[in-house]
Parts: C-alpha cells; structure tokens; sequence
C-alpha cells in the first residue's frame, strides 16, 4: 500500500481564507504573514517537486534511478545532523521527453523518528542529503539561500491580488508582466538575489510597478558605443527616448549640477532606479567625483519590468524601444548584469540576423518573421579600470534598446510570450483552452509547431545561426487564436555560429569577453568550432525546456501524448527539409535528428566551481523519427504553415 494511503493527494487542509495577505499586514510583518500561508505551501511543494527532478535528472543524486514511464513511489536516503536514518517518499516517472524527471502533483513526505509528515523545510532536506548531492559546503549554503529566496518571493508574488484577465484582455505588454510562474525546470526560478520583499515588490514585474528611469552623465572618454545602421546619432537617440520636453530638462539638471562643464562632451544614460541606489550610488564614488559621472536625477517616460525584471516597457509611448538594463541581482543561474561585449556585440548581431529576415524571401515574405533588433548599446569603459576596481563596477552600467513589437503588428493581430501558452487560471483552466476548443488539441499544436520551428531552422540551415530560442526569447502571434508567425529577440549573448563556414553576408564584426568574464559567465561567446555545437546551443533552448514543457502541459491538459506531440515536431522539420532538399550538406551538418543533445545542467551550476562546463548529453526525442538518410528526408504529409 502506498505510504499516502487514502488520503486526497496527502493534502492538508487549511483555514486560511484570505489569500491577500499583503493587505492585512505592513512590509515588516510580510514573511510572518507568509510562512503558514496557502501561498506559501503550494510553492515550497513546486520548489521541492523542480528541486528533486532537477537533482535526480542531473545526476547529483543517483539513488534512486527512474526508470518507469508508469507514475510509482521512490524514496529518497537521508541523515539527520544526530546520524539518524531519515527518508523522503515521492512519486515519480521518467518521460520521452529527453527522458526527463516528473514529479507527481503530491506532497513529498518525510520520515523520521518522529512519523511521517509532508516535507515542510527545503532547507533541512538539502542538509539531510548532502551527503548525496557531494556539493562544497559553502555552495549548499549560498544554494539554500537562493531555494529559500525563491519560496519568499513567489509566496509574495502569489498572494498579490492582481486580477486574472483572459488571453484577449491584455496587450502583450500587459502579458509581459502577467507572467510570474517563473523557469518551469530551475528550483531557484524567482531567487531575485540581491532584492529585500520590499525590492520585489517596488520593482518585480508581477506587481505591475510603474517609475521613471535615473539618468547619469559619463564623458566620451568612459563609454563605449554600439548603433545599428538604422541610428543616427546617440545623442539624438537619447533626446528621441526622453522627449522634447524631459530632454530639456536633462539640460538644466546636468547646467546645475555641473556648472561650466558641457553637456557635449557627455553621453547621457538611463539606470535602474534599484541599481543607482543599491549599486552604483556607492559603487561610483570616484567616478562621480572626479566629475566623469554627474548624477541627473529621475526623468522621462514611466516603465514597466517585463518578466525577465531587467528589459523595460515604455508605458507612456509603447512603440519606443524597450531598454534592458544591468542589475547586480541574480536570478535562477545567471547574474543579470550587462556585460560590457555583450552591449557592443547587441546592434551589429541584430543587423546580421535583421538583414537574413529582410532579405531572405522564405523568412520575409512567407513567414513574416519579426526580428525585433537592438538597435543601441552603450556602456561604461570600466577595462580602462585597474582590476580591483572593476570588479565593483563590471558590467553594471550600461544600457541595450531593442526595438518595440507594436509598429510590427497589425491589427488583426495579437502577441503572446510563448510561455503564456502554458500558463492556468486561478480557476485552473488553461489560458489558452479557447483556442483549443475552438481548433483542435492536435491541429492547433501542428500549427503551432510549424509557426515556431520554421523560421529557427531556417535561420541554422541557410545561415548556420543558432539562436537560444527559449520561451521568453519567443513571442508567438495569432489571429483569432490561430498562429500565425513568430517574434525573436534577445540576440545580445542569445545567438551561435560558426566562422569556419560560408555565410552569404559574411558574419559580424564581434568583442570578444575578456579573460576576466569566465569567472562571471562561462558560455558567453558568440563563435563556435563546431556545427554540432551550434545545434545543441539551438535545441537546448527549443527542445529541452521550451518544447518539452508544452508536451507535458498538453499531455496533462488535452491528452495529446508525447509521443504524437514529437511525432508533430519531427514532421515539421522533415517538412523543411523537404521543401529545401538543397541543403542536405547542411542538414547532416546541424543534425536535430542525432541520438542525443548536449543541454545544460542548471542546478549542478549552482552548487559547482572550477573549471568545466555544466553540460551533460540527453537522448534526443526526434532521434526514433529520424528518416533513414538525413539528407533524404521525406515531405512529412499534413504538416506546414497552413
């Protein structure tokens, strides 16, 4: 008999009948509030669901091995800090998909010498397992943190009463920061280091919160400056985002705080208003001054977070570029910092990929793929800086403008992040249900499928260009409910090549990080060796997280079956194949169908150190789909853009 015996998925009941907990008690008082809340137990269930696949899948516990497809229980061996033996008991199965770890919907149980209880503290199950997950102390230490970060903020985010609107009730800014479910396979998805509860809820893109960019000077001499062929002039640039207006007003802010000095010789840049307090303020003492920084003050149009906090919405003009700007928080596995080859890299990558999109019939004129470019990047010079002191300012102040979605859009049509797609309501509907209901489960997502993968095997065919399509680097547009055609961004640090092979536009002039950046981001470089390096780069974002989670979430919901959802994908890409039979090299080159892919292990990066890439190879779900030649592919019958 199982250990949950009959009770209703080891549920507990609660008394609790005010979820808002925000309004009943004052900032201070918040994580009191929290810590017995529903809020708070539904998301240390998903912590400790995400925690526990993640940590099996990933290896860095190998006891138990999942091997059943059927759901059953396993048990997890542990040690209390008196050398007790202590278990945990969940229910698990192993997918098709990359053969990927799910835990059921079901509390995890402890078992010690004091009964049998639902697991009620991450932090003491990563201490009771330690000894499995082999990590140093100190990185078990700093990855509690980010596991307990992670419960606060999202407790905080769920217990926001920000009302639940249908799919045709918000623009797609409005989507942008709607979406506060956070990485579907990362336990620490909303860690947000570096903010207080307080800091989320001024600046977390669930709350919805409306400021003003700050707005500093530098001289010529500190910044480096990156433009797209379609910019004129920065200094115009900067005028256009502040208005007539604000700009004005720029003018007499940086006359009063710099008297004698000319507004000419600087270039003016916006701030988040949480890195100029908590950073930069102290951070760029000397530079402020020396007067090669002059603080201006708050100024210009109001902006919103999109979900990845650090990109920009301009509220008052929505079809002003977004700007994304340097944070020293870190969230899920990565410092949401800027790094300084990144911003300059950000306008010429874009005009590479913007070129292929506008000239390219197939990617222009069939699909009408938007590429929404960074046409601007500016940042501070700090390699001019000795060591020591760049570190306290690395890729912390500069700026990236990417272009708004609203002029490319027509009116028919409606924009959506594509994890929209597998977001539920309150009442527990999927956001997209009618659409489904109105097209299908099965040709609504071979449509869907097609829209999504065309114009990324595309660009990686014809141009060799892989680009880290994950879902919040996708934007997926309907009409009436139906895909259409995509939306790409983020190509800043988001896009791989290889020089060695021949390009009809040649490829972009690119910086390179310097010896300084492995300790911040191992895998920040644009060129790679090897085709099949490209590939992986590809289909980790597209296929290991982004697809596989629409297969679960459509499985769960409408009963489309991994196994058909793959079949679907892999029709897709024979589709292409066939429709371009040309470039069978290049199709053995960038192989998608090959037995396994390299993807990243994002929990052992948060509890490793030293040298080497968190990387391990994961059986590829189009490999039993693939056609006996790669360079033979049959035209896969009712698949397409239809």
């Amino acid at each position: 008999m199982s250990i949950y015996g009959n009770e209703e998925d080891g549920r507990r009941k609660t008394t609790d009948e005010s979820p808002y907990i925000w309004r009943r008690c004052a900032m201070d008082g918040l994580t009191a509030a929290l810590a017995g809340s529903v809020e708070m137990t539904a998301v240390r269930r998903r912590v400790f669901r995400q925690l526990i696949e993640s940590l099996l899948y990933e290896q860095m516990i190998r006891d138990p091995i999942i091997t059943d497809a059927a759901e059953r229980e396993y048990t997890l061996e542990g040690q209390t800090a008196e050398g007790q033996a202590v278990q945990y008991v969940f229910r698990a199965a192993r997918k098709q998909s990359f053969d990927r770890i799910r835990l059921s919907d079901r509390p995890v149980l402890r078992i010690g010498a004091e009964g049998t209880n639902e697991a009620e503290s991450v932090a003491l199950f990563v201490h009771e397992l330690s000894a499995q997950i082999g990590a140093p102390a100190h990185l078990l230490a700093r990855f509690v943190n980010e596991l307990q970060q992670t419960l606060w903020k999202d407790a905080q985010s769920a217990a926001e009463p920000a009302s639940r609107l249908g799919p045709y009730d918000k623009d797609y800014d409005g989507w942008e920061s709607a979406m506060t479910e956070g990485h579907p396979y990362h336990p620490c998805y909303k860690s947000r280091i570096g903010f207080t509860l307080a800091d989320n809820r001024a600046y977390g893109p669930e709350f919805s919160p409306e400021f003003q960019l700050v707005w500093i000077a530098i001289r010529h001499d500190a910044v480096r400056l990156s433009t797209s062929a379609s910019v004129g002039s920065y200094a115009a640039f900067v005028r256009e985002q502040l208005g007539t207006a604000e700009a004005q007003r720029i003018g007499r802010l940086f006359g009063a705080a710099a008297p004698g000095a000319s507004l000419e010789d600087y270039a003016c840049v916006p701030v988040h208003p949480w890195q100029w307090e908590r950073v930069l303020s102290t951070a760029c003492l000397d530079q402020l001054s020396s007067g090669q920084l002059i603080f201006l003050g708050r100024a210009g149009d109001r902006y919103r977070p999109q979900q990845s906090i650090r990109t920009l919405t301009n509220l008052d003009r929505p079809d002003q570029p977004y700007v994304k700007l340097p944070m020293n928080i870190v969230n899920t596995s990565s410092g949401r910092i800027l790094a300084q080859h990144t911003i300059l890299n950000a306008a010429r990558v874009s005009d590479w990929i913007g070129r292929m999109a506008e000239e390219d019939p197939f990617l222009h004129t069939e699909l009408r793929l938007i590429v929404l470019r960074e046409i601007v990047g500016i940042s501070y010079d700090h390699q001019k800086l000795p060591d020591l002191l760049e570190q306290s300012v690395y890729g912390s102040l500069g700026a990236i403008w990417r272009e708004s979605l609203h002029p490319h859009l027509t009116d028919d049509e409606a924009a959506f992040p594509f994890n929209m797609l597998t977001r539920l309501e309150r009442s527990g509907e999927p956001t997209i249900d009618p659409w489904i209901r109105q097209h299908g489960a099965e040709n609504w997502c071979r449509q869907l499928i097609a829209v999504a993968t065309a114009p990324l095997l595309h660009l990686l065919y014809a141009y060799g260009a892989g680009l880290e399509s994950h879902a919040q680097n996708m934007i997926v547009i309907v009409e009436h409910g139906w895909p259409t055609r995509i939306a790409l961004k983020d190509f800043h640090d988001g896009v791989r090549y290889c020089p060695s092979l021949p390009h009809p536009f040649g490829y972009p002039g690119v910086d390179y990080p310097p010896a300084n950046h492995h300790g911040v981001n191992r895998n920040s470089f644009l060129e790679k060796e090897r085709p099949d390096e490209v590939k992986d780069f590809m289909l980790d974002a597209l296929l290991f997280i982004h697809l596989t989670e629409l297969a679960f979430f459509v499985e769960k919901q409408y009963g489309l079956s991994e196994t058909d959802w793959w079949r679907l994908v892999a029709e897709a890409v024979l589709d292409y194949q066939a429709r371009f039979p040309e470039r069978s090299e290049r199709y053995a080159q960038f192989d998608v169908f090959s037995a396994d892919i390299e993807v990243e292990q994002l929990t052992r990066r948060r509890l490793h150190e030293g040298p080497g890439d968190c990387v391990h190879r994961a059986a590829n779900p189009l490999h039993t789909h693939r056609p006996a030649r790669p360079d033979q592919a049959p035209r896969a019958e009712g698949a397409g853009l239809g």
